[in-house]
């Protein structure tokens, strides 16, 4: 079974067909830029050049960095603030001329994990932390998700805990490897003190590289790992969404 997926980003919008039973993009992904300012109506044409790139007829799952409930975006952080009330099921449909099915970024990340990748099979409470333009995050309680959590937003040393330990905020600042997973370190130990999870999983495109920092992160008790679906699985999560998955 295939369904469109598209992800949303604070700097790219990227979608492709996902074959839903492998847990995989069916084709290669296409991108365009997130445009700035990123308002409802100059992202809905970055979404329907993504979707027109594959011809594509059929129900879309869409991806959005903020809380969604009942498909209207609730939030803006990273983007136009004209996104706040905005019935973006509605918008995007009408936009795309297709079904869509919208849900907060990360926690399409965390479902795609979930079931294809680190977090398979895993009970208790498991963390999936998106590190990009700013963090996402999904909490799961034996499978379930518990949508719209935002712990990016934690304030850390009087700071919204993204603008310290982003990837957005490494590259502003210009870290070193050891100097950024030093901050990642604080927030990880702040997230673990409130919610003790089993296991954290760390998303977002940075996770390629997870290698040059996530062994420098100490202090931790819960087991840290890479996603296995790395910057697919907001593509993933999103067409899961729309299949009812």
């Amino acid at each position: 079974m295939k369904i469109f997926g598209v992800d949303i980003g604070g700097s790219g919008i990227k979608g492709a067909p996902v074959d839903l039973d492998r847990g995989e993009l069916a084709q290669e992904r296409h991108k365009v830029l997130t445009p700035h300012p990123a308002t409802p109506g100059s992202v809905a044409d970055g979404v329907a050049e993504v979707v027109g790139h594959f011809d594509w007829q059929g129900p879309v799952g869409i991806t959005f960095p903020g809380v969604v409930t009942g498909g209207v975006t609730r939030t803006a952080a990273n983007v136009d603030k004209g996104w706040i009330d905005t019935d973006a099921r509605t918008l995007l449909s009408e936009r795309i001329g297709q079904p869509v099915t919208i849900l907060n970024d990360a926690d399409a990340a965390g479902i795609a994990e979930m079931a294809f990748g680190a977090g398979r099979d895993r009970k208790g409470t498991v963390i999936m932390l998106t590190l990009g333009t700013g963090i996402g995050s999904a909490v799961f309680t034996n499978g379930q998700l518990i949508p719209n959590t935002e712990l990016g937003h934690l304030e850390l040393h009087g700071h919204d805990a993204e603008k310290r330990a982003s990837t957005k905020a490494k590259e502003d600042e210009d870290l070193s490897w050891h100097h950024w997973a030093h901050r990642v370190q604080k927030y990880l130990v702040h997230v673990e003190m409130l919610f003790s999870p089993e296991l954290f999983i760390i998303g977002g495109g940075v996770s390629r590289k997870a290698e040059k920092f996530l062994p420098l992160i100490e202090h931790v008790r819960a087991e840290i790992v890479p996603a296995e679906l790395q910057n697919n699985a907001g593509i993933v999560g999103a067409a899961m969404a729309a299949a009812g998955k």
